[in-house]
């Protein structure tokens, strides 16, 4: 099998470098164009006879090399950038749909431009997506004297515009907006009541920006949209007590890798008799079952001040890819009402759920997709799996001279902390900035306490700022900076060495360039590779290093703790067997993480697939492609939209509780198509049904206020969010299956590390 890969492996380099020789004859097609010598007007003449050709007709491939000449020039007289050789290489690859791995510092904004300029040409519009606001409008900003140079409009989408703001900034020819934005967006498209309320137009090519954390890691997040919210019953209270009485080992179980929490057979016996229900797994008392489930995962699984905090009497959940309060997100109602139940606070009700949508199928709505970011080609196998989308690699413009340190591994979390404490002290003595990069907001609190006790400065960065955490990150490179970020994915800022000061770059240079250390190793190797690539930008000098405990919960969920029973001691282990098992641990998570995601696909796209055909029939209805009248199309719309609520109500009870299907040796996936697919089935009879009674109530009438008296409208109240779906991901995935795979994990790690258990 290793054979295999690595032949498969030899074999996709050979392929890219191919390709990369096609690309680099393209760019000396562009070099060759020689624009220098035209005057403005001519460039702006040049990129309308572009505009024309491509609406008559023309391939876009055709114009590429012009219009990509055209950009390069407009790039150095409106912003004084010369694009460089590889960024010309990237945005041809990111034309030809490709996903760029592109090293941090090399360019990736600009390069998007010329794809995004190529595609724009046909006026259907361009969406480049980012990760957060901030970078939305400082993109469109910065790059905007560009296309608007070259005669095309350009503008950004911020959280809280206006529907006509939204509207007016979508018909633009390129438009930066989130990835969330855009896709709640549509979702309040998808239950406008009238054409004039939708914002976006049919989609057409988009560009992701941070690919790997936007395509990959938040790809099965929904998207939600809701009605009125109303007051939710207070039985919670009752089952958080009950999950409080009941102990570890003696009433529950985690799975292999403690993602999970099952009752075992003491278990529910106690709480039967705390419920006072009977038996706890009779068909009539499942939902007490899904809600002691759920009181029993927050109780024993959710962390207050790692996986959540509570403020101002609100449970406010951290992000687990930055480590920040995430605004706008929960968990599924059963979940997040549980915890709520768990802090003593008052639940509410979510309200009634309209849409949804993961980001992977919102973005899987564009017909052409590029993306681009600094950590791709460890995951290229889930690119291609997931998107049809292959990786490729750009090489750096200048050489990478950062160096790489092995992993310092300790025995024990004091002899990791009194480590860092004492490296990042030391060279900090020097002058060098270090970037250090933790696990968590408490973590990070952690180590600045220790800091400041050594008398050692530092920013921490695990607010929700973005435009502030910006500035102190370009800051980060400046001589004796010591910067503590709880993660970098998605921070889209450079570190410039000196802080862009030459002086200082100079001096910084000399000292060895941004120490980055890491104070765990995360579960994808692609998050340390995103730490690791803020060092080293362009060619600069830097180093990384990685600090991991053996107490470390990576460490302690594969029980390594266990299998290296080391005496506790303040210096470092120096095992190199350690350290690779370490990156084979890493590789074997990411693998059953992708497993993971192959599975919840077999739920989601089902009911996506219901939603898109159902969608298709309300967008022709709403655009007037079928002749009814004014009352006709508002009745079918409003009970298209009601019944769609129902199935997804019904969808989500189905979801909550179909893993027991497995315990009582059912396939779960199967009865879970099954059961959507007959209560699918009877949609369209039951639409065709209401709208008639509806009808014959409104005899035929269409003003508008006889609808509303119907209650023919939209709802008076909405609210977008995002469910994370982390934290339940598995029991909706095939229990068994998963026990099959643990086990399967399991035996494959054994004899690595020489364990009769493991």
């Amino acid at each position: 099998m290793n054979l295999a890969v690595k032949w498969m492996q030899k074999f996709k380099d050979r392929e890219t470098q191919s390709k990369l020789k096609v690309y680099q004859d393209k760019v000396e097609l562009i070099r060759q164009r020689n624009l220098e010598v035209w005057d403005d007007g001519e460039l702006q003449a040049e990129s309308l006879r572009l505009q024309k050709e491509a609406k008559s007709g023309t391939p876009l491939d055709e114009l590429l090399v012009d219009a990509y000449a055209l950009v390069c020039e407009a790039a150095k007289r409106k912003l004084g950038l010369q694009p460089y050789d590889v960024q010309i290489v990237a945005a041809i690859a990111l034309h030809e749909r490709f996903v760029i791995e592109h090293h941090t510092g090399e360019g990736k904004t600009l390069s998007a431009v010329m794809p995004a300029y190529l595609n724009a040409l046909t006026c259907e519009g361009v969406h480049v997506l980012t990760f957060n606001d901030y970078l939305a409008n400082r993109d469109a900003e910065w790059m905007g004297p560009i296309y608007r140079f070259l005669g095309l409009t350009v503008s950004s989408v911020q959280a809280g515009m206006s529907l006509p703001e939204k509207r007016e900034a979508y018909a633009k020819d390129i438009t930066y907006v989130t990835a969330k934005e855009a896709g709640f967006d549509y979702l309040r498209d998808t239950i406008a009541l009238n054409e004039v309320d939708t914002v976006h137009r049919p989609f057409h090519y988009v560009i992701v920006d941070e690919a790997d954390s936007l395509l990959l890691d938040e790809a099965r997040v929904p998207l939600v949209i809701s009605g009125e919210t109303g007051a939710a019953s207070d039985d919670r209270i009752r089952f958080a007590e009950v999950a409080r009485q009941l102990e570890q080992a003696e009433h529950y179980v985690f799975d292999e890798f403690q993602r999970n929490v099952y009752l075992n057979e003491a278990g529910a016996a106690k709480a039967e008799v705390l419920l006072g229900c009977g038996n706890l797994y009779d068909s009539h008392n499942s939902q007490l079952l899904i809600l002691l489930n759920c009181a029993l995962h927050v109780e024993s699984l959710l962390k207050k001040d790692v996986d959540y905090i509570v403020r101002d009497g609100n449970i406010e959940l951290i992000e687990e890819y930055t480590g920040r309060v995430a605004e706008n997100r929960y968990l599924p109602d059963g979940l997040q009402a549980a915890l709520a139940a768990k802090e003593g606070l008052q639940p509410t009700a979510g309200g009634k759920i309209l849409g949804m949508i993961t980001l992977q199928h919102f973005i899987s709505l564009y017909p052409k997709i590029g993306g681009m970011t600094a950590t791709a080609h460890a995951s290229a196998m889930e690119f291609e799996d997931i998107y049809e989308l292959q990786v490729v690699r750009i090489p750096p413009n200048r050489p990478n001279v950062r160096i790489d340190h092995p992993h310092r591994i300790y025995t024990h979390k004091e002899a990791k902390l009194k480590a860092l404490v004492h490296e990042i002290s030391t060279v900090h003595a020097k002058g060098r900035p270090i970037l250090i990069g933790t696990s968590s907001v408490e973590e990070s609190d952690l180590l600045a306490k220790a800091l400041a006790v050594a008398n050692v400065p530092c920013h921490v960065l695990n607010a929700k700022n973005d435009a502030e955490e910006a500035e102190i990150i370009a800051k980060a490179g400046e001589v004796s900076a010591v910067t503590v970020s709880t993660n970098m994915a998605g921070r889209g800022v450079d570190i410039r060495l000196g802080g862009g000061n030459p002086t200082q770059a100079e001096a910084v240079a000399k000292l060895g360039g941004l120490y980055v250390i890491g104070t765990h190793v995360n579960e994808s190797v692609r998050i340390d590779d995103q730490l690791r690539g803020r060092s080293g930008r362009q060619g600069d000098p830097g180093a990384s290093v990685f600090f991991v405990s053996l107490e470390d919960e990576l460490m302690l969920r594969f029980g390594i703790d266990k299998a290296f029973r080391a005496p506790r001691q303040n210096e470092a282990l120096e095992d190199s067997v350690l350290r690779s098992k370490l990156a084979h641990i890493q590789r074997v998570i990411m693998g059953q993480n992708f497993q993971i995601r192959q599975e919840l696909n077999r739920y989601s796209d089902m009911v996506e697939d219901q939603r898109r055909i159902l969608y298709a029939e309300r967008l022709g209805i709403l655009q007037g492609e079928k002749p009814m009248s004014p009352s006709e199309q508002r009745v079918r719309l409003y009970y298209i939209d009601e019944c769609w609520a129902d199935h997804l109500a019904y969808v989500s009870y189905i979801r909550e509780g179909i893993h027991l299907e497995s315990l009582a040796s059912g396939n779960p996936i199967d009865e879970f198509h099954l059961q959507i697919t007959q209560a699918y089935e009877q949609i369209p009879a039951k639409i065709n049904s209401e709208s008639a009674k509806m009808l014959a109530k409104l005899e035929g009438s269409n003003e508008p206020a006889k609808w509303e008296a119907f209650g023919l409208q939209s709802p008076t109240s909405t609210r977008t969010y995002i469910i994370n779906d982390q934290y339940i991901e598995n029991k909706r995935s095939s229990w068994t299956a998963m026990t099959v795979f643990a086990f399967g994990i399991r035996k494959m790690l054994r004899p690595i590390f020489n364990l009769s258990e493991f």
